[in-house]
């Protein structure tokens, strides 16, 4: 269990990486002037500017919750992997080797014939378990033995370095239990979510009359299994308070749980999950009291049919069609995706969560150069500075805060394309015809991994990441930014691009993990990972000024209807964004092309550095899907990635002659600047 800030979270950006390690030889356009649409002026909708033409004619295929540059590399990320995935399967390599495992893996889930034979089969032995509970601590004993399957049924658990001694590990305990996106879909009365709801109560009926309910009794065991989730949605915090790492950490003495929580029975759960600990991190201890409390006040058969319900959800997608068919159902409730994916994507989605870094490596030698990485670093190193530089130049810090912010900028670890060492999967038995039990052993294999870390020391270079991911992300704990293989190609980063498209992409991605080590969040850290405050009281009240500017310009920006993004909730990405492409383009001034005009395909470098930000970000959703993320999403919708930066940042006024009466301007005491 890592706490990350990743840039991009559910979108995977768009990108092009050459298959091959040479590069071409043609003169390659990396501004996409057939997207753009001159009719908008820049200073009026930027991001429609660059990509209008595009958002007019762009379908979302039936497969998919949304279309643009995320799918673009997506889509040629996993071609890639498939290759490896069908290469690796009909190998025919030796036992015990990461091919063998990846491909026989792979293999087991396109097995469809013995899958349906099979229909729901593999869990049958855990309903039988549950059939047989008589007690709450039966209860117990068996939600325990199903996370040492690595399944969190309900509550969630990790291993994390300590917030507050990062140098040591934890285990950590965070609230849990819901088929529901989120706690406040079991409140709230609109519409939209009242449908979401139906649709999570079919899905419940359904999953038990596949396994043997008839309908009236399933519909009766349904709105019991509900009504429990409900009594524990109203004990979870909201999404805006999970943001606060300090009201998120109670390290506390598991002796003490125990006598508070004698029903949970916390010694006897640690006792069942194999591993021992004096204490333990619990971050929302209301929860876990809540539950105690469920516990005792709750009809056991209830309990039987809350925990049936979420043993057979948690391997639908691992059973026969029927099984999958109804948890896509559900799905496409929440995110409008009107047809489910091929049978072999999603089933290289589930050897990449299981078996994620063997398949990376093979990812890696294929696909992934040293020439790439080294570049990357330079880019990286190049940022540091600019930021150190633009820290020395704020106007409202202290210098003795200055200093300690330039000890943390500097000691971040950077992590490039792949782990130094990879993860040991000996463990893991693997064969071409068991699915179901493969995936058992990958999970099993996970958890021990996980547990052989509480109370020993972090393993700084651990990556929580797989090399193919396209994504980044910074880590508070590690005080970490990490760039995996899968987000370093085009639009984001290219060898044979020219610095604006590079700095505009990967540049404002490095800038943005950068600033997540000084966002609202990342700020109560210090350099060593530790949520420690290291600034001066006046600062820090400065800084929270500045911050809610943040919150309420971002508030102010509208995507559906009269829905709002949430400021409170995306603040720290916006904050992120913000300095990410202050500290990109500072940093890109810096090379060559950026102190020169020379245009290219009709663009100043410094036009170029912009449109290549819009490009990035080039994305249409099913409303289903941008009403979906408003709700538990804490990144803004991508739009606003762009022109709510952009608005708030002098160069670029400057760049596209921005003036009073463009529809994006703010006048210069009205924007907001932080880092």
């Amino acid at each position: 269990m890592r706490k990350t800030r990743n840039a991009v979270s559910f979108l995977l950006l768009a990108a092009y990486f050459a298959a091959c390690h040479t590069q071409p030889a043609t003169t390659q356009h990396f501004i996409e002037t057939a997207n753009m649409d001159s009719s908008v002026k820049p200073g009026d909708n930027f991001y429609a500017f660059v990509n209008g033409k595009w958002l007019k004619t762009a379908e979302i295929p039936a497969t998919e919750t949304g279309i643009g540059s995320f799918l673009d590399v997506y889509n040629r990320t996993k071609d890639h992997l498939k290759i490896i995935l069908e290469d690796a399967a009909k190998s025919g390599a030796a036992d015990g080797t990461i091919e063998q495992k990846v491909g026989d893996f792979y293999a087991s889930g396109m097995d469809s014939a013995t899958i349906e034979k099979l229909g729901y089969d593999p869990v049958k032995p855990y309903l039988q378990q549950i059939d047989a509970i008589k007690t709450p601590k039966d209860v117990m004993q068996f939600v325990a033995s199903q996370q040492t399957l690595n399944n969190n049924i309900l509550f969630s658990f990790g291993v994390a370095a300590d917030d507050k001694n990062s140098a040591r590990n934890i285990a950590v305990y965070s609230q849990g239990g819901l088929g529901l996106p989120d706690r406040d879909y079991y409140f709230k009365t609109d519409p939209a979510t009242l449908a979401i709801v139906k649709a999570y109560k079919e899905y419940i009926i359904k999953l038990f009359t596949l396994t043997g309910s008839d309908s009236v009794t399933a519909a009766k065991d349904m709105e019991l299994v509900y009504a429990l989730e409900k009594e524990m949605a109203g004990s979870h915090r909201t999404q805006v308070e999970l943001r606060d790492p300090q009201s998120n950490y109670h390290k506390m003495a598991v002796a003490e749980l125990d006598k508070s929580m004698p029903v949970f029975g916390w010694k006897n759960l640690l006792q069942q999950l194999s591993f021992s600990s004096d204490s333990v991190n619990v971050q929302q201890p209301a929860f876990y009291e809540k539950t105690n409390a469920l516990l005792s006040t709750v009809p056991i058969d209830t309990w039987k049919k809350y925990l049936k319900l979420h043993t057979i959800n948690a391997s639908a997608n691992a059973l026969s069609t029927a099984f999958v068919t109804a948890s896509f159902n559900y799905s496409k409730a929440i995110t409008g995706q009107q047809k489910i994916k091929p049978r072999w994507e999603r089933i290289y989605r589930a050897t990449d969560g299981t078996l994620g870094e063997a398949l990376g490596e093979l990812y890696v030698k294929k696909y992934f150069t040293e020439e790439a990485k080294k570049r990357m670093l330079e880019l990286v190193n190049n940022l540091q500075a600019a930021f150190a530089a633009r820290i020395a130049k704020l106007d409202w810090m202290s210098d003795s805060t200055k200093a300690v912010a330039k000890e943390k900028l500097m000691a971040f670890i950077k992590k490039i394309g792949y782990p130094d060492k990879w993860r040991d999967y000996s463990k893991v038995t693997i064969h071409r015809n068991t699915y179901f039990e493969n995936r058992l052993s990958a999970a099993k294999n996970e958890y021990q991994y996980q547990i052989s870390k509480v109370g020993k020391p972090v393993d700084k270079m651990e990556w929580g990441m797989t090399p193919p991911t396209i994504n980044a992300y910074y880590n508070p704990t590690f005080n970490e930014i990490v760039f995996p293989a899968g987000i370093l190609q085009f639009p984001f980063f290219d060898l044979s691009a020219d610095d604006a498209i590079n700095y505009g992409g990967i540049g404002m991605a490095i800038g943005h993990e950068m600033t997540h080590g000084f966002d609202d969040q990342g700020a109560q850290y210090d350099k060593d990972g530790n949520l420690k405050n290291w600034w001066s009281r006046g600062d820090s009240l400065k800084f929270v000024t500045k911050s809610n500017q943040v919150v309420s310009l971002y508030n102010s920006f509208t995507v559906l209807d009269t829905v709002h993004i949430k400021g409170a909730l995306t603040n720290g990405e916006n904050i992120a964004d913000i300095g990410g492409i202050a500290i990109a383009y500072d940093a890109f001034k810096m090379t060559k092309q950026g102190q020169d005009t020379t245009r290219i395909d009709g663009f100043t470098p410094d036009q170029r550095f912009f449109i290549s930000l819009g490009q990035i970000w080039r994305s249409k959703r099913k409303p289903e899907t941008d009403r979906y993320y408003i709700n538990v999403d804490p990144h803004s919708p991508p739009v606003y990635r762009v022109n709510g930066p952009l608005q708030n940042f002098a160069p670029f006024y400057a760049a596209f002659d921005i003036k009073p009466g463009d529809k994006m301007y703010l006048p210069d005491s009205a924007r907001i600047k932080i880092w």
